[in-house]
């Protein structure tokens, strides 16, 4: 995977990738601030080609110093003493190119760093998304090796962007890998599924939304309304209706 493609249609991603290529530069100290997964580590190896380690690694932090004249430091908030690095830092004259998802105080930020780029969720930058869906479809697609599945479609994901670009590329997977399963691969997921739920006096009837819930979802989806629906499943109209109320909490229904 390329983490120096740093993916920038947003306006926000513009100005960060803006200020980003200033800094490849300009030997400056810089700090990139946002959620987990928002790109932080992707834009800092954008910046400079250098060891990544995590702050909660102090001492190995301290020795990567000693050696090395620029480095790229994750969880920077997880500094255990601020002090102590600022010397090793000055001392062996090492640049730092910091990330964190919690926010640091002025005075850390003033004494270690000229530039502080701010990157918002991705709930906030929604022309990333698509490209990012793109990109993450291409990395299934090589990951399992598929050639037969160019009819993937990137319609049928439905983006999470709950955790930014983790949950999304979980999302983007998900929907890759439900979209290749075969028949076999459906059923031995539903019984793997139900084997785990089973024990109770009345499974059958707490586990029928398992087929009843897709399979009237999918009605909607193809058919649009419920006489449809009801008519090209052959169920009575009443029965379906119950159904659907049963279901009410399960169904994404418009």
């Amino acid at each position: 995977m390329d983490h120096t493609n740093y993916i920038a249609k947003s306006r926000a991603s513009i100005e960060a990738l803006k200020s980003a290529n200033l800094l490849k530069s300009v030997s400056i100290n810089a700090l990139i601030l946002g959620e987990r997964g928002v790109g932080k580590l992707t834009l800092a190896q954008h910046i400079v080609n250098a060891p990544v380690v995590d702050a909660r690694a102090f001492n190995d932090l301290l020795a990567l110093i000693e050696t090395h004249s620029v480095l790229i430091v994750k969880n920077f908030h997880e500094i255990t003493n601020y002090k102590k690095l600022k010397i090793a830092l000055d001392v062996y004259k090492t640049r730092l190119i910091a990330t964190s998802n919690m926010d640091i105080s002025d005075s850390i930020v003033d004494m270690f760093f000229s530039l502080k780029i701010v990157l918002p969720p991705l709930r906030e930058r929604k022309e990333d998304v698509t490209p990012l869906v793109e990109k993450f479809t291409a990395e299934a697609r090589c990951m399992f090796d598929d050639t037969e599945h160019d009819t993937f479609s990137l319609s049928i994901i439905a983006p999470d962007l709950s955790k930014n670009a983790y949950s999304l590329r979980r999302s983007v997977y998900n929907a890759y890998l439900m979209h290749s399963f075969g028949e076999d691969e459906v059923l031995t997921m539903m019984q793997n599924f139900i084997s785990n739920k089973i024990g109770g006096r009345n499974d059958y009837r707490d586990l029928l939304y398992l087929f009843d819930v897709p399979m009237i979802q999918s009605g909607y989806v193809k058919f649009g309304s419920q006489l449809a629906i009801s008519e090209r499943f052959g169920l009575n109209r009443n029965t379906l209706r119950k159904k659907i109320n049963d279901y009410k909490d399960r169904l994404k229904i418009d």
